[in-house]
């Protein structure tokens, strides 16, 4: 299955909110939203794991390839697949630009990476699924049009709390990432051990 390029607000109504998706916030009747809680409880186990496993997908902006591969590594790798599987996805290149504030969505920061305006330390790196280690240095390449691209976006999000894993020296245009993230910082509200689950019979 190919990554979803179609109406966003449409996933959110579904699945709740995806920050790194889209910034909207869908406009329900308060009716509806009561319909929607009755539904969801009627939910099988199975529907649940399967609404976990797409808010992952979504908000992180993952083929069904692509997430299926990191829950594999994340099930060779020591301490718990849920906890390792989100660790994996939250270092990425793209979520990391995002999460500095350097791009208003997933989406965006990927786009930003594949026309190539970002470094990491120093290098040029095209590649949004490119994973960080701590100590990385992420800053965008010393040209007006890159820097431009981004200074609105940083404009925007001056507001919001950082995670405690990255540093941001904003007027320098350069990220840090001091260390793998904790699992209660992570910037989506999701329950990991039913997308690990849903996967286990593809494991």
């Amino acid at each position: 299955m190919s990554r979803y390029r179609g109406p966003r607000l449409k996933k959110i109504s579904r699945l709740g909110a995806l920050p790194g998706l889209t910034r909207k916030v869908p406009r329900l009747p308060q009716k509806k939203k009561k319909d929607l809680r009755k539904k969801k409880n009627k939910n099988s186990e199975y529907c649940n794991r399967l609404e976990e496993k797409q808010k992952l997908r979504f908000h992180y902006g993952l083929t069904e390839r692509q997430l299926l591969k990191y829950v594999r590594i994340a099930g060779k790798a020591k301490g718990s697949t849920g906890q390792v599987l989100l660790q994996l996805l939250e270092m990425r290149l793209d979520n990391i630009i995002f999460r500095l504030g350097m791009a208003s969505t997933i989406p965006g920061a990927r786009q930003l990476v594949n026309h190539r305006h970002f470094l990491v330390n120093g290098c040029l790196v095209d590649i949004p699924s490119y994973r960080c280690k701590p100590r990385d240095i992420i800053t965008t390449k010393d040209e007006q049009k890159s820097r431009a691209l981004i200074q609105n976006s940083l404009s925007s999000s001056s507001q919001k709390k950082l995670p405690e894993h990255l540093t941001l020296h904003s007027s320098q245009y350069k990220g840090l990432v001091n260390q793998i993230i904790n699992r209660r910082r992570v910037g989506l509200k999701i329950k990991e051990l039913r997308v690990v689950e849903y996967y286990s019979r593809q494991t």
